[in-house]
């Protein structure tokens, strides 16, 4: 069964979000990475690379994990609406 992408062909829809929320923070992807693995996510600088080149599906507890650190919504994180 093929794996579901966004019409322009994207893995993800957070990707864009991802880089300006990480650079809206200072934070590098290896920052971001270190960021969650203190809370617990198993991320580490290749899954962050991957996400934002669109070459890597995100699943859940990812978009969970980046809420908190970025306390954001949901919604915005997907839609880029409504920041928290």
């Amino acid at each position: 069964m093929p794996k579901p992408k966004t019409s322009t062909g994207e893995k993800n829809l957070i990707s864009q979000r991802l880089i300006e929320l990480r650079r809206q923070h200072n934070m590098s992807q290896r920052l971001l990475a270190y960021q969650l693995q203190l809370n617990g996510y198993d991320m580490d600088k290749n899954v962050i690379t991957r996400i934002e080149t669109n070459k890597r599906y995100v699943t859940d507890v990812e978009l969970k994990a980046l809420t908190e650190i970025f306390n954001v919504s949901y919604e915005y994180l997907i839609e880029g609406k409504e920041k928290s």
